[in-house]
């Protein structure tokens, strides 16, 4: 019977078995579950809306391929709109998509500036568009130069200085509603969870006609 136990379970569940040994079933069966349960994958997403139907988005990639999302219980929807370069002060906290420069610096590609009392975990990062990088990060100061914009932006163990030629998108977003979704707009889901049938969840959403696809 051990050996039958040992050849389900595997060399990996070895340890949970001796401690089950004190505990009751119950927490034999609850820990086993824990073990055996991997958390869904998860996926990046930006689309165009085909169409909506029962709260279910057909959506379609950039490479044409279609699929199905629906919004988690209480997802937030924000839109994605303009905003000015000068809303772009000391203190305010951005995420920036930039390519790498060869003096190291980055250049701006799409700048989102975050409302107020909004401050998602900060750092550096690779990006997962061409040559890319995400900075999430506060201005320290800013210096108008001879190619736009110069930004001194700084993280949590580390700092970067960001050149915002004009071409690079300056985004802010507002609240909306799942009833502001419609077909034809642009999403962006940062971490949509993929579901056993095939289908999208997102746990949040953005939708815009401009620099949504950051």
């Amino acid at each position: 019977m051990i050996a039958s136990i040992w050849k389900v379970l595997g060399a990996s569940a070895i340890a949970l078995l001796f401690a089950a040994s004190m505990q009751p079933e119950e927490a034999l069966a609850q820990g086993m579950m824990q073990q055996t349960q991997a958390a869904p994958p998860t996926v990046r997403v930006r689309a165009t809306i085909a169409s909506i139907d029962a709260g279910v988005l057909t959506i379609k990639a950039r490479d044409g391929a279609e699929m199905k999302l629906k919004l988690a219980n209480n997802a937030p929807v924000n839109e994605v709109v303009k905003a000015p370069l000068s809303d772009i002060k000391e203190g305010s906290y951005l995420a920036i998509t930039a390519t790498p420069q060869p003096d190291g610096s980055q250049k701006a590609t799409a700048i989102l500036v975050f409302p107020p009392n909004v401050h998602p975990a900060e750092g550096f990062s690779n990006w997962d568009l061409p040559n890319s990088t995400m900075t999430n990060a506060t201005v320290a100061n800013q210096v108008a130069g001879t190619e736009g914009q110069t930004l001194n932006v700084t993280y949590k163990d580390g700092e970067k200085k960001i050149i915002v030629p004009p071409s690079a998108e300056i985004v802010t977003y507002t609240k909306a509603t799942a009833g502001d979704l419609k077909p034809g707009q642009k999403i962006f889901v940062f971490a949509a969870k993929k579901l056993p049938d095939g289908s999208l969840e997102a746990p949040n959403i953005s939708f815009g006609d401009y620099g949504v696809w950051r």
